[in-house]
């Protein structure tokens, strides 16, 4: 389907990134184990990888695993990584196709040895690509960066390579996982939660937020297309008054 002829492609936001929810209850709704759900959420990816690129976004940031979910029952975290694994590996070949760089953030360290090296190798496979760029938010959680990234600048401060007083947002950004990401303009959440589970806290701080009650399973690129036309009906004042962008 075509990207609709009201969108416009003038106002795209430069990096677009969700929160892919309702896995669990779309499979439930449809009388089936909870894995059938990441499955079926990976045909979601797909479709709005595909047309955020379509779109001319350049960012597409997936939060596809928190930190907090290593929590859950151990036989779906299994079967979680399993599907990242075979998932990453079939779908490197799609990337290539649609000219997309593939990229993750998060404590990749604390992933299994397989999946770190799939996604390597995905990574490395994909590094040449110009066009969007695909990033997975894995083993991450918002406040785990914030706290690394401090630990990592105290380290600095100590060492002597950072002058304390030169401390600002510019420098700090520099120690986040997202440090050559510009931060989100637009963050979509599907399945009727109203949260940012500790997702981009420091980046979202002038986000705008595009809820929806679709599941994920369900969701596709033409209901990106949705979301990106409700952003650019918004006024973005970042801290101004009307009056004053005009």
């Amino acid at each position: 389907m075509p990207i609709p002829s009201h969108f416009n492609s003038e106002n795209v936001p430069q990096h677009i990134a969700i929160i892919m929810d309702g896995n669990g209850r779309w499979a439930k709704q449809n009388g089936k184990a909870r894995v059938f759900g990441h499955k079926s959420g990976v045909k979601s990816v797909r479709s709005v990888s595909e047309g955020a690129a379509e779109a001319g976004v350049k960012y597409l940031t997936l939060y596809a695993f928190s930190t907090e979910n290593w929590n859950r029952p151990k036989a779906e975290v299994t079967a979680l990584m399993q599907l990242l694994v075979s998932t990453i590996s079939r779908e490197t070949k799609t990337l290539n196709k649609n000219n997309i760089r593939l990229a993750a953030i998060g404590d990749l360290g604390s992933l299994p040895g397989n999946c770190q090296s799939e996604l390597k190798k995905a990574i490395e496979n994909t590094s040449s690509n110009t066009g969007m760029t695909l990033v997975l938010a894995l083993s991450y959680s918002s406040r785990w960066e914030i706290l690394a990234a401090i630990k990592s600048l105290l380290n600095d401060v100590k060492s002597g390579t950072l002058d304390a007083a030169t401390l600002n947002e510019t420098v700090f950004n520099n120690y986040l996982c997202t440090k050559n990401i510009p931060d989100p303009e637009l963050i979509i959440r599907t399945s009727g939660e109203h949260r940012i589970s500790n997702f981009l806290l420091w980046q979202a701080a002038y986000s705008e937020f595009y809820f929806t009650d679709i599941l994920w399973p369900d969701f596709r690129k033409e209901n990106l297309w949705d979301a990106v036309t409700d952003f650019q009906n918004r006024e973005r004042r970042f801290g101004k008054t009307s009056e004053q962008l005009k």
